[in-house]
C-alpha cells in the first residue's frame, strides 16, 4: 500500500491557505482558456478572504488576495486582474547585506576611537595644539580603562600605552599628571531621601525612656534594687476602684427597705 503523506506531498507556497487552495491554484492554470480561468480565480479568492478573515483589517485586502493568488501560482496564472500583476522581483526583495565595521583593537579595553584620535592627532602639525591633544586622549585612556577595570592606573602605564598606540610618536614629558578619577559608586543601602536632624535622635531618645518607664522596672543606677514596681497608671486604677466601692456602701447605707416602708403605710 502506498499512503499519501504530508513530507512526500509538494511544499506550500503558502501554507496559511491550506493544501486544498493549492491543488485548486494548479488546477486553475491547466485550463485552456482565459474566461475559465478568471471565472475559477474569482472563486477561489473568495474562499482565500473566508479562510483568512483577519485580512479584512489590512487596508486594500483585494489587492493582497490576488498578490497571494499569484505567489501560490509561482507567477505563472495568466488570468485578468482588477490589480497590477504581481511578479517574482516586485515580490521577493533581495536582503541587503548589512555590513558591519571588523576593526583588529590592539587594546580592546580602550576601543576603536582611541585609535582614531591617535590617527588624527599625528596628522596635526601645530606643536601646541597637538600637546593640547596628546594630553586630552591620555585623560580619555585613562577614563576608559578605569571605567572597564574599575580600579585605580599608574599615568606611566597610560604613557606607555599611548606610545605603543601611536608608533613611539607620541609622548608626553616625565612628571605629567593625567586626571585623577575616583570610580565609586554608593551602595544602595546607604542612600538617604532627606537630611537627617539631631531632633530625630533625641526624639528617639525620650521615647525609648518613656517605654522603659511604662514597663514597671526601676534602674540600677537610680538607687533602686533594679525589681518591679508598679507603675502609676496600676496605682490610679486600683484607688478608683476603691473610692467606688466606697461611694457603692454609702449608697446602700441611705436607701430605706421597699418592702418595710410599705407595710408601714398600709397598716
Amino acid at each position: 500500500m502506498n499512503f499519501d503523506y504530508n513530507s512526500t506531498r509538494p511544499k506550500l507556497i503558502l501554507a496559511e491557505y491550506g493544501r486544498n487552495v493549492q491543488n485548486m491554484v494548479d488546477y486553475i492554470c491547466t485550463l485552456p482558456t482565459k474566461e475559465e480561468r478568471n471565472k475559477h480565480a474569482q472563486i477561489v479568492i473568495d474562499m482565500m478572504g473566508v479562510l483568512n478573515p483577519h485580512l479584512r483589517d489590512v487596508s486594500d485586502f483585494k489587492h493582497k488576495l490576488w498578490d497571494h493568488l499569484q505567489i501560490i501560482s509561482d507567477f505563472k496564472l495568466d488570468i485578468d486582474s482588477p490589480y497590477p500583476i504581481a511578479t517574482a522581483k516586485s515580490v521577493k526583495h533581495e536582503v541587503e547585506h548589512l555590513g558591519y565595521p571588523q576593526h583588529s583593537i590592539k587594546f580592546k579595553h580602550y576601543g576603536f576611537t582611541v585609535e582614531k584620535m591617535i590617527d588624527k592627532a599625528l596628522k596635526v602639525t601645530d606643536e601646541p595644539k597637538r600637546e593640547q591633544m596628546v594630553i586630552g586622549i591620555a585623560n580619555f585612556m585613562k577614563m576608559a580603562y578605569v571605567t572597564w577595570n574599575k580600579d585605580s592606573v599608574s599615568d606611566e602605564l597610560i604613557i606607555q600605552d599611548l606610545k605603543e598606540l601611536s608608533g613611539y610618536q607620541l609622548t608626553l614629558p616625565e612628571g605629567t599628571v593625567l586626571t585623577k578619577l575616583d570610580f565609586k559608586t554608593p551602595p544602595p543601602g546607604n542612600r538617604v531621601k532627606g537630611p537627617t536632624t539631631g531632633n530625630s535622635s533625641g526624639n528617639n531618645n525620650n521615647s525609648n525612656s518613656n517605654n522603659n518607664n511604662s514597663s514597671g522596672y526601676q534602674s540600677k543606677g537610680g538607687g533602686g534594687s533594679g525589681k518591679p514596681r508598679m507603675s502609676n497608671n496600676n496605682n490610679n486604677m486600683k484607688r478608683n476602684n476603691f473610692g467606688g466601692s466606697n461611694n457603692n456602701n454609702n449608697n446602700n447605707r441611705n436607701r430605706k427597705p421597699q418592702n418595710n416602708y410599705n407595710n408601714n403605710k398600709r397598716g
